[in-house]
């Protein structure tokens, strides 16, 4: 009985040996099948789709930022009035201490939300005019400041980043 197993036993690894002999020329033959020119089409294809698809995410991410951004200006633009609102309030007389206080940490608090979300004032008076950031709504004559200089501002401006939600309306002197 136990000759049979042996015999048996070596049939079987024959058997393997065979399988794996054809298994090795079947590989051989396939990448045979395959011409050099044909790979390196396919390697040439397989690296453009990449280059793409590595394009394709970048300007997906820089819309996506855009488009934050634009939204985000545009929700800003609409709180400005209110913004401006609370400035006067902190500005104006009153008796009340504890009002005027709270006035005044309503709109640092509301200072603060614009700054996280990268919004920045635009600086106007001693600066010199630029049509990009500002808005000139009349000119003074002043020997004691500069040509173009802001003389003084009416209304604060706005941008984040680079873009301008608002423009300082100013006085521009000489």
């Amino acid at each position: 009985m136990s000759e049979e197993k042996n015999k048996h036993d070596e049939e079987l690894e024959k058997k393997d040996v065979k399988t794996k002999q054809e298994n090795e020329k079947t590989e051989k033959k396939q990448e045979e099948m395959v011409p050099k020119q044909d790979y390196d089409d396919l390697d040439d294809r397989y690296k453009r789709i990449l280059a793409e698809f590595e394009n394709f995410k970048k300007r997906s991410g820089k819309e996506r930022e855009s488009l934050y951004n634009s939204i985000l200006a545009d929700v800003v633009e609409a709180t400005l009035p209110v913004l401006d609102n609370l400035e006067n309030a902190a500005k104006a007389e009153t008796q009340d201490e504890e009002y005027k206080k709270g006035v005044e940490l309503v709109l640092k608090q509301f200072k603060d939300v614009l700054t996280s979300k990268g919004v920045h004032e635009i600086k106007t008076v001693g600066e010199t005019f630029d049509p990009e950031l500002h808005e000139a709504v009349s000119s003074i004559q002043d020997e004691n400041l500069g040509e173009k200089e802001i003389a003084q501002e009416y209304r604060k401006g706005y941008k984040i980043g680079n873009k301008v939600i608002r423009h300082s309306m100013v006085v521009v002197a000489n």
